[in-house]
């Protein structure tokens, strides 16, 4: 199956990192390269764009669609090792970094993948297949309070316990193997009423557990603050999530860092010695047209937020 990735908000992540011609950037989630191919438009032989991914197949695809450009190194890994990435590649200082959050077309739509809960599949869900939890391990491994907690709180799920209490009662009975099967599970523990509408009754539930398989939400934070760390000054940091609790990673992390004082508010000057590192371009998330979410719906929830190194 070919590597297929619509890049979101494409236009406007290029424009958001005010890309320099001989600069030094780091897609960190390379993808289809989508977003890549348009930075590269935008360097001279003298630039060097960074192309990381923790999927092997992303690689390939990447390097194939980019065979014509001799600018870019390519790296097998997880964006939250940038600061190793970069240390070995002997890079002190970087222009711009970009991150999308979003898991690819690719990866949802190859069934074998395990991501999706419209097609039968072994539970999977690993972005990097060299990682040794998987779906299947948390679905049929952890306590139903663990389960409970992820569904509640990367998922959002309003009936977070009974699809939980449902998982235990049938994986008691028979392991759960497959995508369809934990599917028939949360539609069975959500009242019919509520699956009549919105959408699909699994689709919060697997985003949790991708989200738990592949510890998203906790490398945010560290990558988010070594990235900045790495830029140069006037450098950016564009980075595109795809739901509300990455957004509010993204968010108070910029804030945090913009304004990292301490000190009480009616203090009449700083003594913490706290100094803000960067400034943010983007007081609210840019999002996509209409037009965008016509062409490509998966793009709906998309929202991108930008920050320049001081």
């Amino acid at each position: 199956m070919k590597f297929k990735h619509v890049s979101v908000l494409l236009n406007e992540s290029i424009e958001a990192l005010d890309i320099k011609e001989d600069g030094i950037y780091v897609d960190c989630t390379l993808g289809g390269a989508g977003h890549s191919s348009e930075i590269l438009k935008k360097l001279s032989a003298k630039g060097k764009l960074i192309g990381i991914d923790q999927d092997e197949d992303a690689l390939n695809a990447a390097k194939e669609k980019l065979k014509d450009y001799s600018n870019v190194t390519y790296v097998h890994n997880n964006f939250y090792n940038i600061e190793k990435i970069l240390k070995e590649l002997s890079l002190e200082k970087v222009d711009g970094i970009l991150m999308d959050l979003g898991v690819s077309s690719y990866q949802l739509d190859q069934k074998e993948r395990g991501f999706s809960y419209m097609q039968d599949a072994p539970l999977d869900m690993r972005m990097d297949r060299r990682n040794s939890l998987s779906a299947h391990d948390v679905v049929n491994t952890y306590s139903e309070e663990a389960l409970d907690k992820i569904i509640k709180e990367y998922g959002e799920d309003n009936f977070h316990k009974r699809i939980a209490k449902f998982i235990i009662e049938r994986r008691n009975k028979e392991e759960i193997k497959t995508t369809l099967q934990l599917a028939d599970i949360i539609k069975e523990a959500i009242p019919a009423r509520f699956r009549r509408e919105g959408p699909h009754p699994a689709k919060r539930t697997f985003q949790a557990i991708r989200i738990e398989v592949n510890k998203e939400l906790e490398i945010l934070n560290n990558t988010v603050e070594q990235g900045i760390k790495y830029l140069n000054k006037n450098g950016r940091m564009a980075i595109i999530t795809f739901h509300s609790l990455e957004d509010r990673i993204i968010k108070n992390k910029y804030k945090e860092l913009a304004n990292p004082c301490t000190c009480p508010s009616d203090f009449p000057m700083c003594i913490c010695g706290k100094k803000p590192s960067i400034k943010i371009k983007t007081r609210k998330p840019i999002e996509p047209s209409k037009d965008e979410v016509e062409i490509n719906p998966r793009s709906r929830s998309a929202k991108l937020r930008v920050a320049e190194k001081l």
